[in-house]
């Protein structure tokens, strides 16, 4: 009598900081029973919320190796097996997934496929301005402000180069003090005029959503980082060199960086389920698709409304890293024949940087600004990174 055939894995899409820790809370929680596989179209784990800086990318010659851990090595002493190749399309009613590799089936699914720049159709956009959303982008970007900048040596009388941030959110906020706190003449060997860095907000509110504390020393630290802020007012168009407001203006600059929101992919807004805004998935409390048992939203392409708060949770590593957990939890019981658990979002804090050695946090009741921010926020990004080399990813303010 023939041995019954291996069980459909749980498979998750994407390595990004949810699909990670979706894989290895299962493999953890299963003790190794459920089959895991882990697909992602590059081999390695990138740390996302420190693209922001592109002046260590600059000054490390287009190395990569300090913001990439090889999935291999993360997943070394697990059963989880690591499938380089893109996800072509999703077929939940025949539960599998149409990879660049072949077809895959699934017991479960974690789609935890990230996000993608939101252009919200400006012309110009997309093809003239430049993205940290990913590693390659930021990537460009380094190269392309160093190469600004050598460009253009100190000469009196001459104006600077002007780099506009589109967005005023956490990652536009640190970018822009970034930007304008790195020392670029030791970068490009040559005596360059600091750049005139212009952070251009929008409608929405600067850092909206963060606790009013921050927000006001983040102003204020902004400020003395030399950061121009530009409020009330949305893109209408983007030109080469050029960008045109709503209100008819028009500013001049050498960069454009689009910092301005994140939408689901593609091929997440195109499943046939519920969708929320920028197609996100829909989800139950308990991070399951509705109407697709064992197939699980995770991360950025979730738009998850706590039921007994009725806030959405942030689109941030920290609440994918918690809503990974806990659909880790729910993956595991689906296969046991468990009750599944809802996921409820308490946010540990919040720190942003705003350039060499400052930054804004609040914790809880507490608010804190300056070096001791900027160095807690290091803290916090170095233990996440050494705990991910060590195969135990960690939580991530």
């Amino acid at each position: 009598m023939s041995p019954p055939p291996p069980p459909d894995p749980v498979v998750v899409l994407g390595a990004g900081y949810a699909g990670l820790t979706v894989a290895h809370e299962v493999h953890r929680r299963s003790r190794g029973r459920l089959p895991i596989v882990l697909v992602d179209r590059h081999p390695v784990h990138v740390l996302r919320t420190e693209l922001y800086e592109v002046g260590r990318l600059a000054r490390d010659g287009g190395s990569t190796d300090a913001w990439v851990v090889p999935l291999a090595r993360v997943f070394e002493r697990s059963a989880v097996e690591c499938r380089e190749a893109a996800v072509d399309g999703i077929d939940l009613a025949g539960r599998t997934v149409h990879l660049s590799t072949g077809p895959l089936r699934f017991g479960s699914l974690a789609v935890c496929l990230g996000s993608v720049a939101a252009y919200y159709g400006v012309p110009g956009a997309p093809e003239r301005t430049h993205q940290v959303y990913r590693l390659s982008g930021a990537l460009r970007l380094a190269r392309t402000i160093r190469d600004v900048e050598h460009g253009s040596p100190y000469l009196p009388g001459e104006r600077r180069p002007r780099i506009v941030v589109v967005g005023g959110g956490s990652t536009g906020t640190e970018l822009a003090a970034e930007i304008a706190t790195v020392d670029w003449s030791r970068i490009t060997g040559v005596d360059a005029r600091p750049p005139d860095v212009l952070l251009l907000t929008g409608a929405l509110p600067f850092l909206a959503g963060f606790p009013p504390a921050l927000v006001g020393h983040a102003r204020a630290l902004l400020g003395r980082a030399g950061v121009g802020l530009l409020h009330g007012v949305n893109v209408n168009r983007v030109e080469e060199g050029r960008i045109h407001l709503e209100d008819g203006s028009v500013l001049a600059a050498d960069v454009i960086v689009w910092c301005a929101g994140l939408e689901a992919p593609p091929i997440v807004r195109d499943l046939p389920v519920p969708h929320g805004r920028g197609g996100r998935l829909a989800v139950d409390p308990t991070l399951e698709v509705p109407g697709h048992p064992g197939v699980f939203g995770v991360g950025d392409v979730v738009e998850f409304r706590d039921p007994s708060s009725g806030m959405l949770a942030p689109g941030t590593a920290q609440a994918a890293i918690a809503e990974a957990r806990r659909a880790a939890q729910n993956i595991v019981a689906r296969a046991l024949g468990e009750p599944l658990a809802p996921f409820a979002y308490r946010e540990r804090g919040v720190i942003v940087a705003l350039g060499l050695g400052q930054g804004a946090a609040a914790l809880r009741h507490v608010t804190i600004w300056g070096s001791p921010a900027a160095l807690l926020k290091r803290a916090v990004q170095r233990e996440y990174a050494r705990s991910v080399r060590r195969g135990e990813p960690s939580s991530l303010l």
